[in-house]
């Protein structure tokens, strides 16, 4: 019996040893929008829109410029490091430019919000991030349909009168 008892407890033993070491596996960072948005892009359409138009319920409030200017030709390059922080972009094609055609660009927030806020692709001139040249409203996060939207709005006296809409396609 007292043989039974002392192999009972060296089993318990061994059992109780295996469950005191935790393994979660290890770290990694979290999936960030930079994974989602980085990446280089292609034109699907670009729609201008009358804001005062619009507003007003004035018609026709929208062109669509896709077929116009060359932006069929409109590309972007967002670029990210290997730590998935965003570095400069680069729009390329013979298009008139609606914001700078190369800088830097970060996002507002690395997360998706979880209230109704929005989050903003903003545009610098210098790698510091310092000078803001323009922000675009991310629209349309990009998912597995690996499409993106975005919004360029132009203000007087804070006021939207026109805004740009780009709807963009992940070039593989």
């Amino acid at each position: 019996m007292k043989r039974r008892i002392i192999y009972l407890l060296a089993v318990i033993g061994m059992l109780s040893a295996g469950c005191n070491e935790t393994d979660d596996g290890d770290h990694v960072d979290a999936i960030t929008l930079y994974e989602k948005v980085g990446g280089s892009w292609s034109l699907s359409s670009l729609k201008m829109v009358d804001e005062f138009a619009k507003a007003n319920a004035l018609e026709p409030h929208e062109e669509n410029l896709s077929s116009q200017f060359n932006y069929a030709d409109f590309k972007i390059n967002l670029n990210v490091d290997e730590k998935m922080k965003p570095t400069s972009y680069e729009v390329t094609g013979n298009v008139p430019p609606l914001f700078a055609p190369t800088g830097f660009w970060a996002l507002s927030t690395d997360f998706q919000p979880t209230n109704s806020g929005s989050v903003m692709v903003l545009l610098y001139s210098d790698a510091a991030k310092t000078q803001l040249t323009d922000s675009l409203r991310l629209t349309s996060v990009p998912g597995s349909n690996e499409e993106m939207e975005f919004q360029l709005v132009r203000t007087s006296g804070g006021t939207p009168f026109i805004s740009y809409v780009f709807k963009l396609t992940a070039i593989n």
